[in-house]
C-alpha cells in the first residue's frame, strides 16, 4: 500500500505541512497526534495503565498543576507547624 511513497513524496508532505501550519505549531500537532494514537491503542487493547514519567533521579515528574498542588500543601503544612 505504501510501497509507492518515496523520499520526494515525504519531503513534499513535510513542506505542505510547514506552509499550512507553520514551524511553531508542528511540534504541538505532532504531540497531540501521538497522544491520540496512544489513547486509541490503549482503548483497543484494553490497557488502563497510567504512564509515569521519571526525571534523572528516578522520581516521578509532576505536571504544573500537580506541582502547584504540592507546593500549596507544603505551604499549608509549614504554616500549621508555625502556629502550633
Amino acid at each position: 500500500m505504501f510501497s509507492s511513497i518515496g523520499p520526494l513524496e515525504i519531503v513534499l508532505v513535510i513542506v505542505v505541512l510547514l506552509v499550512i501550519f507553520g514551524p511553531k505549531r508542528l511540534p504541538s500537532l505532532g504531540r497531540s497526534l501521538g497522544t491520540g494514537m496512544r489513547e486509541f491503542k490503549e482503548s483497543i487493547t484494553g490497557e488502563d495503565k497510567q504512564r509515569e514519567s521519571t526525571d534523572a533521579t528516578g522520581r516521578p515528574t509532576l505536571t504544573p498543576a500537580q506541582a502547584d498542588d504540592t507546593q500549596a500543601a507544603q505551604r499549608t503544612e509549614a504554616a500549621s507547624e508555625q502556629r502550633g
